[in-house]
């Protein structure tokens, strides 16, 4: 059974700079497609960003393309990254993080296998 572990989120000024960080635990980590998603107050869970097993494709929403990276280790932590630059009040959520054996396409679709439990990001304005 996959295990995902997310952490990083916090509280930050709009402007500001956060790291989340997702642990991937109990299959082969480069057989999963990876992603965040994101889910605000009264609002559904929307995608943010996916990247593909080996890493060389990647999506992003509209509203995070140029702010947020995404990344992954495959070699050694077994970890996917999402860098975010620039947050915005607007980018307060809970994010979540997700694994889809089926690709990077369906995962963006929000098909995935696992979900992990949410990390809370809030930009202050």
């Amino acid at each position: 059974q996959v295990q995902l572990v997310e952490s990083g989120g916090g509280l930050v000024q709009a402007g500001g700079s956060l790291r989340l960080f997702c642990g991937f635990s109990g299959r082969t980590f480069s057989n999963y497609a990876m992603g965040w998603f994101r889910q605000a107050p009264g609002k559904e869970r929307e995608f943010v960003a996916a990247i593909s097993w080996s890493g060389g494709t990647t999506f992003y929403a509209d509203s995070v393309k140029g702010r947020f990276t995404i990344s992954r280790d495959n070699a050694n932590k077994n970890t996917v990254y999402l860098q975010m630059n620039g947050l915005k009040p607007e980018d307060t959520a809970v994010y979540y993080c997700a694994a889809g054996s089926r690709g990077v396409g369906p995962l963006r679709q929000g098909r995935s296998d696992y979900w992990g439990q949410g990390t809370q990001v809030t930009v202050s304005s």
